[in-house]
């Protein structure tokens, strides 16, 4: 049964009604519509297409009929109708003839003797050929397959909005140059893609749990898809102990989300979060993953930093965290990887370890961060803290210039004008 429009108060502005329900239902179901019409028809381009064509057919029926109660099987149906639509057209063949086609599709575009079943993460399988560098496989997934918007991918990686668009453009010319096929991989080659898939599921989950683009700050719908993936993965490859250590470390981050934001949707630092809140069964969970994937040999980036979130889930009090453990942690982690995130992290550890000079003093030594507000964001806390609010003013503003997610753009203007008041 169709929804009528809601509420006679904005029926002003059905179509702009309209337009936001289907904006959230391609972003909900888009990744996987997609997924489904790629192994049914074989080709990503041809999907693609018939999505688009979808999303304009929706503009033009939901606001006389109504937003569908099912509104991705909409979707489906009518990208299914298109695809063949176009390959009729393209073609020139009958509708029987086009659908016998489509029933006889090549073993190449299904492939089902994989053990890989679910139809998104084969496509990001896909996507993830050894051919295109790592950068290029996870942004071309989260774009094409997870819904992320280029601003968004762009963020995760630290880079303009404008280089990342120009990789994932060179990405795809390149997939179309060397031909290389949309299709699920030989299971014996699923291992050389590991790497590339976590890499995608990681990103995906960090967009989640920091939106950088949503007005909420901790996207569920999004986070659990995640979830969902990396079990599906770990079940897939359960001797790759990286697969578990990132299910922990989403499964420990995850358990966090009810207490993540106020009454009024604004962030909450963990020091001020209500731990009742906690999804403790949950954070058991991913300390059984963490010490079973322990158990397989060396810690990986993945299993150090669910190490990191465990150890703060399972501490009883923010001041009963072991901040020792934690920066201990990050100094492994910054080994593996030493990246400006790491070391940021680890000098906000460090202020709860030693002291907030000496966590200033260890921000202050970082470089290539100057367009990042979290790292000024972490800078004005400390300030605040020393009683340094002329500094804490000039590092929130300097925060906000760095054009933050709307919802971190919220928290940083609350925090300015308590100094200012």
């Amino acid at each position: 049964m169709a929804r009528p429009h809601r509420g006679t108060a904005r029926l002003g502005h059905p179509g702009e009604l309209i337009r936001d329900d289907l904006a959230e239902s391609v972003r909900r179901e888009g990744g996987r519509v997609l997924a489904t019409l790629t192994r049914q028809f074989g080709s990503l381009d041809l999907a693609e297409e018939a999505v688009q064509d979808a999303v304009v057919r929706a503009l033009e029926k939901w606001p006389d009929s109504g937003v569908p109660a099912n509104p991705a099987g909409w979707l489906t149906t009518t990208a299914k109708n298109a695809a063949r639509d176009r390959l009729r057209r393209s073609n020139k063949r009958g509708f029987k003839e086009e659908e016998a086609a489509t029933m006889l599709m090549p073993p190449r575009a299904v492939h089902t003797e994989s053990v890989v079943r679910d139809d998104l993460l084969r496509l990001i399988f896909t996507c993830c050929h050894p051919s295109l560098n790592l950068d290029a496989q996870v942004a071309l997934s989260l774009r094409t397959l997870c819904g992320l918007t280029t601003s968004e991918i762009a963020a995760a990686f630290m880079v303009p909005e404008s280089t990342m668009a120009q990789r994932l453009v060179r990405a795809k010319r390149k997939i179309a140059i060397a031909h290389i096929p949309y299709r699920v991989p030989p299971d014996e080659e699923l291992g050389e893609r590991v790497a590339a898939v976590l890499s995608v599921i990681y990103v995906l989950f960090t967009e989640a749990h920091h939106s950088s683009s949503s007005e909420n700050p901790y996207r569920v719908d999004l986070a659990e898809e995640a979830i969902y993936l990396g079990r599906l993965v770990t079940g897939l490859i359960p001797e790759k102990p990286a697969a578990a250590g990132l299910l922990a470390l989403m499964l420990a981050t995850h358990a966090r989300r009810a207490s993540r934001v106020d009454e009024r949707g604004d962030l909450v630092l963990m020091a001020d979060q209500n731990r009742d809140l906690w999804d403790h069964d949950a954070i058991s969970e991913a300390d059984r993953l963490l010490n079973q994937a322990l158990l397989m040999g060396a810690p990986d980036p993945y299993q150090l930093q669910a190490a990191i979130s465990c150890v703060h889930g399972l501490a009883p009090t923010a001041e009963g965290t072991d901040w020792q453990e934690i920066v201990l942690l990050y100094d492994r982690l910054y080994e593996m990887q030493p990246t400006a995130v790491v070391a940021v992290n680890r000098a906000v550890a460090l202020a709860e370890l030693e002291g907030d000079e000496a966590g200033q003093m260890a921000l202050e030594t970082i470089e290539g961060v100057e367009h990042w507000h979290l790292y000024h964001a972490a800078r004005a806390e400390l300030f605040r803290r020393m009683g340094s609010l002329s500094e804490a003013r000039g590092a929130y503003e300097r925060a906000l210039m760095c054009n933050p997610g709307p919802s971190d753009a919220r928290f940083l203007e609350a925090r300015l004008a308590s100094l200012q008041a």
